[in-house]
This record gives C-alpha cells, structure tokens and sequence, in this order.
C-alpha cells in the first residue's frame, strides 16, 4: 500500500464512529519514525504545533479517541448484562449526564413492556439501593419531573381493549392543552400527563389517530415546543420511527458524544425486540438501509458488533 492510501486509511480509522483497529495494528505497526513524523504534520485536525514547533496530539481529539476506542468495549458490556440491570443502568447514568439525556429515561418508560419497567425498576433498587421513582423525583424539578415520575412509574394495560369514544374524548383534551399552549404549557396540565402516563399503548395510538382527524395534524408535529411530550408521544404511538430517527441523528458527523451513544443504545436494547419493524421504517424514512448506513459510518470491531446485532432482526 502506496504511503498516501496508508495515510487515508489511518485517517479514517481515526475517524467516524468506533476505531478500525486492524488498520492500526496493519499500518502504524510496521511504520518508521520518519512516516509517523510525516502522518503527524498531513493530518493539522488530528495533531498541532506549539510555539516552539513541537507536534503533538490535539487534546481534545485524544479525548474524543479515548470514547470512539471505548464504544466497542460498552456495547459489548451492555449486551452481555440482564435487560433489567441494562435498562437501570442506562436510567442511572441519563441522570447523571443532566438534562440533554433525559430523553433516555422517557425512551426507557415509554418503550418498554409493563413487566419489563417493573423488572428495570427492581433492578435499580438492587443496584443503587434507591428507587427509579425517588431518583427522578429528586433529579427533575418542575413540571418535567411530574410527568417523568409518572412516567417511570407506570404499569400499563397491555391487552387489546379500547374504549373508542373515550379515546376520542382524550384527544380533544390534548388537542385544548396543544391549542392554548401560549396560555399554559401543556406538560403543565394534569390531564396531560393522566392520559400520557396510564393509558395503554392501543389506546394511545387510537387518540394519535382521533387527534390528526380533528386537528389535521400528528400529535408530536403540534408538541415541537414541548421536546418532553413530542418524545413522550413518540416513543408511546410511533416507536420505531422514534428509534430510526434516534439511529439517524446517532449516525451523522460531528454530533455530541452523548447522542453517538444512541446507536449502541438502540442497537443493542432493541436486538432482541423489534429491530426488523425499525430496520424497515428506517428504509422508509430514510430511502437508505440501516446496515449500509452503519457500514459507510462505524469502524472496526464495533461496526461489526452492531452489523451483527441489527442482523438478528431478520
């Protein structure tokens, strides 16, 4: 290999999402000091000169190194573990983070099976000898943290029953509190919350239908103002869009760390799930397969780790 293919190659194993370890291995290992010297001063946005001339990493670039090496690591983790004591985990470390993770906890209450919160919830209590409940609550102040108590707290009815008339009386009232958002914001309203934290997931989606007849809108395009009940309603009526467009932002250049963390999150949580229903929303929205959207973007062992779980949905 020519050294200008060798010094593209590391570039990209450098880049993107996980680290092409092989091409590490295959190419830095066999390199001289003369061709370590020459990649360092070809590549300004991986290594800069000081004052006095002297190369060196950028650190923030080895801090950003330092995650894409560990994403393989956790993914292998967090498959490895119970889907209770994962769900707790993810749970723990979204409070953690603050405010631009809490989507992971509406992800987590709204997505789940009834049995599977309750066993996320039993598994927090073993874990960090507190509840989900009292964590949220001690966490999320406001209006927020109301509906995400409610929400983490539920425990749904999962049978096919809907009472059509009330589901129909429901999305008025969501429609009202949408409506006169300007007067009061309508995660503010407790019927909002009522309805969003007990209803069944059938019967959710039966007021996501009512509410596009009497508004001629979805429920979530009214809520881009009320980023907490947008995801709410998302991940409660359209899962698997919610999912794709989680993969989607997860997948692009430049994002933040804590959305990257998003494709693992997705991958692995929903292998064994429903990955073939969001592999095949994700064609549709997107007009590109999830697999080769992984290939052109993630490296190494943990593009393969992930194109191994996505190819368990069939």
């Amino acid at each position: 290999m020519a050294l200008t293919d060798e010094f593209q190659a590391l570039n990209k194993a450098f880049s993107g999402v996980g680290i092409d370890e092989n091409s590490l291995i295959s190419i830095l290992g066999k390199w001289h000091p003369e061709e370590r010297k020459s990649f360092r001063k070809g590549t300004p946005h991986f290594f800069k000169q000081d004052e006095r001339n002297f190369e060196r990493w950028d650190d923030l670039h080895v801090k950003l190194l330092k995650h894409e090496f560990m994403r393989f690591k956790n993914a292998v983790v967090l498959w490895t573990m119970h889907s209770w004591e994962r769900d707790a985990r993810l749970v723990k470390e979204a409070l953690k983070k603050g405010p631009q993770t809490y989507s992971v906890l509406v992800e987590i209450a709204c997505t789940r099976s009834a049995e599977e919160l309750l066993g996320a919830r039993k598994a927090y209590h073993s874990l960090f000898d507190h509840s989900i409940e009292e964590d949220v609550a001690y966490h999320i102040d406001g209006p927020e943290g109301k509906l995400l108590v409610a929400l983490v707290s539920a425990y749904r009815y999962e049978g096919p029953k809907v009472k059509d008339d009330t589901a129909k009386s429901e999305a008025k009232t969501l429609a009202h509190a949408i409506k006169n958002a300007d007067k009061r914001n309508p995660i503010e309203d407790d019927e909002v919350i009522r309805i969003l934290s007990t209803r069944s997931k059938p019967h959710l989606k039966e007021i996501y239908k009512h509410y596009q007849e009497i508004s001629g809108h979805n429920i979530d395009e009214d809520l881009d103002d009320a980023l907490r009940l947008k995801e709410t309603v998302q991940s409660l009526c359209t899962p698997h869009a919610y999912f794709s467009q989680v993969l989607e932002v997860s997948l692009r250049n430049g994002v933040d760390k804590n959305i990257k963390k998003g494709l693992t999150r997705v991958i692995v949580t929903r292998a064994d799930a429903d990955m073939k229903e969001i592999k095949e929303e994700y064609q549709n929205l997107y007009g590109v397969s999830l697999t080769e959207k992984i290939e052109a973007t993630a490296n190494g062992n943990y593009k393969d780790f992930l194109l191994t779980l996505a190819a368990r949905g069939g």
